[in-house]
């Protein structure tokens, strides 16, 4: 039998304080409790859930983005590939990259210092040479996630300011940072009301049954927390005032 380190009993005596399932915000709480006791850098709080979807149904898929209130906690570097005035709407937005031929050379050419590409519709012919490249990083812009859109201004800025996207992946399963340990509780309980909020909200109308089947939370080294579904719905309407 394998020997129990220090920390994971550490880890297991804190859980043991915590009955589950339980609320997102008795979540955050322990999940703090732990990170301080036993992690020596600042954890990202990551939100799973496994939904009561058939993925393999195109009517059934969930895809959506969504503003943190209390952002991510990290810098998020924005390229942007444009023409004419929206190059400098880009630029007055606050895009760390901005560009046309050149930018998509640059890429071409293996240069991928950014962390999300947005894209006007007129300038998307340009980056399809670059579908191979940009498709396997999850770094081609689409639609569904607003970065391709002539709203230049406001897709920059909500990037910047905290915007992240949330897909069902091929087991019903959507993963989702949402801050870091260092953040507040109450920093924390906003950013996980608001994205289950926007995850319930992207309910497909062909799902049938039990949409949340599973919650849970954790952090990048810690374990995680079973969320009592049931009490999503109010605990959202609460964080949120809605």
């Amino acid at each position: 039998m394998a020997k129990i380190t220090k920390r994971q009993q550490k880890i297991l005596e804190l859980l043991e304080e915590r009955e589950q399932p339980c609320t997102g915000a008795e979540a955050i709480e322990t999940l703090q409790k732990i990170s301080k006791e036993v992690s020596k850098f600042d954890e990202t709080f990551e939100v799973h859930m496994r939904l009561g979807i058939e993925v393999k149904h195109a009517d059934q898929q969930v895809r959506s983005t969504v503003v943190l209130p209390s952002g991510t906690g990290k810098k998020v570097r924005v390229a942007v590939v444009a023409k004419g005035e929206k190059m400098k709407e880009a630029e007055d937005a606050g895009a760390d990259l901005v560009g046309a031929e050149d930018l998509v050379e640059k890429i071409q050419g293996g240069f991928f210092d950014f962390d999300v590409l947005v894209a006007t519709p007129d300038a998307m012919g340009m980056l399809g040479k670059l579908g191979k490249v940009l498709g396997p990083k999850g770094l081609m812009p689409n639609p569904k996630t607003g970065t391709v859109t002539f709203n230049v201004k406001d897709a920059v800025k909500e990037l910047k300011a905290g915007r992240v996207e949330f897909r069902a992946d091929k087991q019903g399963m959507v993963h989702v940072p949402i801050g870091k340990a260092s953040f507040t509780q109450d920093a924390l309980m906003k950013n996980y009301a608001a994205l289950a909020d926007a995850i319930i909200k992207a309910k497909p109308s062909a799902a049938k049954g039990t949409y949340l089947k599973s919650v849970y939370l954790a952090t990048t080294m810690g374990p995680g927390i079973k969320i009592d579904a049931k009490q999503i719905a109010a605990e959202v309407k609460e964080a949120l005032g809605h």
